[in-house]
């Protein structure tokens, strides 16, 4: 490891398209304020800085540079490129590290082309979902990276096996969370008395909430609510289902919220019946704040839930055996708390203070090749 006492700091770029609430973005703030005192002094860029999560950056004195790129057919986007390079020119930037494929495909081809600081980018979902134009691009960025970081064993894989990316190349550093801050809260419930199965995500066809809809339908008589939390595409056409399902008595939808904390906190089981997922930050929050969970066997679902030891997991879009867990999770209450306490239990594993010393030793080992990296935050199961 670097030792503070023998190094000049060293300046790192952390980079992702907006400071709102998603996941990536909530994993580059945090890891830009834990990095502070470390030898490497965080900077941030983005293309839109107005978001929530801006004003912590600020407080902590962290600097925000400006891309405003909404296109990258666009003069704006050349603009940009001679804007990020000439500062990393000033600044004295060592490292950039992208957090999402926006900033990816933007930035590694400047920094490339700047030929002033080593490039590493970030892979946290499968290419599938981007799009010809953009799993094309992203390609390309695999060949410009000094490394590529992925957030679950999962994600490794499939970069090795499907994208051929380099092994050496690919470096695991599981997201963190801050579990004190997802401690359960006692909350006034919209379902006084009834058990709730909830899932809070993006309304998006990979995320399969129809799914869930379908398995709750087969739970007639049990007296279980339904919750689910978010917007998105897929938003109208889930609430025409629930009401051809005869279940929208039942079900309470409700749309993209800044305080997850108290609407997780009224869920007792909570489902990701995801198509497509890398290591949902959803998930890990959820199983931080006591809820029980169920997720598809999908991903990095399995590397968070092991089966019949700390929740339930099932095969992606079958219906019925993601009913009948919610009909043994809604009927066995001991079995319920015992998963919860064991999925809150393992989400105190996943520690800023873990992840942000994997990346340490990532952007060491980029800086002296020679360098070995230290192991990921937790081992596979």
């Amino acid at each position: 490891m670097i030792s503070q006492d023998c190094v000049s700091p060293i300046p790192v770029l952390l980079m992702v398209r907006e400071l709102g609430l998603g996941g990536s973005e909530r994993q580059l703030v945090e890891t830009a304020l834990s990095l502070r005192g470390s030898p490497f002094v965080p900077h941030v860029g983005c293309f839109r800085p107005n978001g929530l999560r801006t004003q912590d950056l600020l407080q902590a004195g962290i600097p925000i540079l400006q891309l405003p790129v909404q296109s990258f057919r666009s003069m704006a986007a050349l603009r940009a490129g001679r804007q990020l390079a000439r500062y990393i020119r000033e600044h004295g930037i060592q490292i950039v590290h992208t957090f999402d494929a926006p900033l990816n495909i933007f930035a590694a081809p400047v920094v490339r082309w700047a030929g002033r600081a080593a490039v590493i980018t970030s892979q946290r979902g499968h290419r599938d979902l981007t799009g010809r134009t953009m799993k094309w691009l992203l390609r390309a960025t695999d060949r410009m990276a000094d490394a590529v970081v992925v957030n679950c064993q999962s994600m490794r894989q499939y970069l090795l096996s499907e994208e051929g990316v380099t092994e050496s190349k690919v470096h695991l550093c599981y997201n963190a969370l801050d579990t004190e801050r997802y401690r359960r809260r006692k909350t006034k419930s919209l379902f006084p008395g009834h058990l709730v199965i909830g899932t809070v995500c993006a309304l998006r066809p990979e995320k399969g909430v129809d799914t869930l809809l379908r398995a709750f339908r087969d739970l007639c008589g049990l007296g279980a609510k339904m919750m689910i939390v978010g917007g998105g595409s897929e938003e109208t056409k889930l609430l025409a289902l629930a009401a051809r399902l005869g279940i929208e008595a039942d079900c309470h939808f409700e749309p993209v919220v800044t305080d997850v904390i108290e609407w997780l906190s009224q869920i007792d089981i909570f489902v990701l019946p995801s198509r497509s997922e890398a290591l949902s930050n959803s998930l890990m929050e959820a199983m931080a704040c006591g809820c029980c969970p169920i997720a598809s066997r999908v991903g990095g679902n399995p590397e968070l839930i092991e089966h019949g030891e700390n929740g339930l997991l099932f095969e992606v879009d079958n219906v019925a055996e993601l009913a009948n867990h919610l009909r043994i999770l809604l009927t066995d209450g001991s079995r319920r708390q015992t998963f919860a306490d064991r999925s809150s239990a393992k989400m105190a594993q996943f520690t800023y203070a873990k992840t942000v010393a994997t990346l340490q030793s990532i952007y060491e080992s980029v800086l002296n090749p020679c360098t070995p990296q230290a192991p990921a935050p937790l081992a596979s199961p």
